[in-house]
């Protein structure tokens, strides 16, 4: 922890969880990794495609900064999925169920990274941060985000 930070010491829990609820906890931050990477293709395709009109493996796999065999392996899943389809010569394409998913990242990012600025997190350093935070916020957390921009924006319009 950063010297100029200060937070209560971090003491074992007084109970553990029920079982069933903490499986559950840990299963989520388990699965969470290849949700997120899941997640970040089809972010970036609709953005390719909203900004290049096109999304070519070679250029998802150099903004992801893996190689064009992963990025290859990982349009395949998302194609087993239905969360894109391939066109010869074209690149790939969003479908309905990919267009939707992309949507809620991309609402879900927005909102994670607006919070960390509204909390004073310099913008550069909120972007990245929501990178990895927007595929592990329940949804019940994303809600209580909103609700505190809400409240704090009023506040704002009030002064």
């Amino acid at each position: 922890m950063p010297a100029n930070v200060t937070a209560k010491r971090a003491e074992p829990p007084a109970r553990l969880p029920a079982e069933l609820t903490q499986a559950r906890r840990f299963g989520k931050a388990r699965s969470a990794p290849s949700t997120a990477l899941r997640e970040d293709y089809v972010e970036l395709v609709a953005d390719l495609l909203a900004i290049e009109g096109e999304a070519r493996p070679t250029d998802i796999a150099r903004r992801l900064g893996v190689s064009h065999v992963s990025a290859i392996k990982a349009i395949a899943r998302l194609k087993r999925d239905g969360l894109v389809v391939g066109r010869p010569y074209h690149g790939v394409f969003l479908t309905a169920v990919g267009k939707a998913l992309a949507e809620q990242v991309r609402w879900s990012h927005r909102l994670v990274v607006d919070l960390l600025v509204a909390v004073g997190v310099p913008t550069e350093a909120a972007e990245a941060d929501a990178e990895g935070m927007e595929h592990h916020v329940s949804d019940a957390t994303l809600k209580v985000f909103g609700q505190y921009l809400r409240v704090r924006e009023k506040q704002h319009e009030e002064r």
